[in-house]
């Protein structure tokens, strides 16, 4: 995740210039380094399964944001209707995930 966000940046700087193409890379960068983050604090907290289902969670809604976007961009194509809004409010159903578990995790 983090080294597709890289070489989307780095696509983006050099050879299509598209604001969509930024933002699935700064998507990519950002929800690979919360990923390394949940991941990590749920290998030691009280309920790890419910970590890295929110970790896993987030992985799937990025990848399909991110490559729908990328695809879309690139080719012209996309991985199947409605894949990017798909990935999208499955990162934000991970993020609510990640807020309900972290209060819960803390009592």
């Amino acid at each position: 995740m983090g080294a597709a966000g890289v070489a989307l940046a780095a696509v983006a700087a050099h050879k299509v210039q598209a604001p969509g193409l930024v933002a699935a890379s700064t998507i990519a960068m950002v929800h690979a380094a919360a990923i390394v983050g949940i991941t990590a604090h749920g290998h030691g907290a009280s309920r790890p399964g419910s970590w890295l289902a929110i970790a896993s969670l987030m992985l799937v809604g990025a990848c399909l944001f991110t490559a729908d976007v990328a695809l879309m961009l690139l080719a012209g194509t996309r991985l199947f209707p409605m894949a990017a809004p798909t990935g999208g409010a499955t990162m934000i159903i991970s993020w609510l995930a990640l807020a309900v578990v972290a209060l819960v995790d803390r009592r």
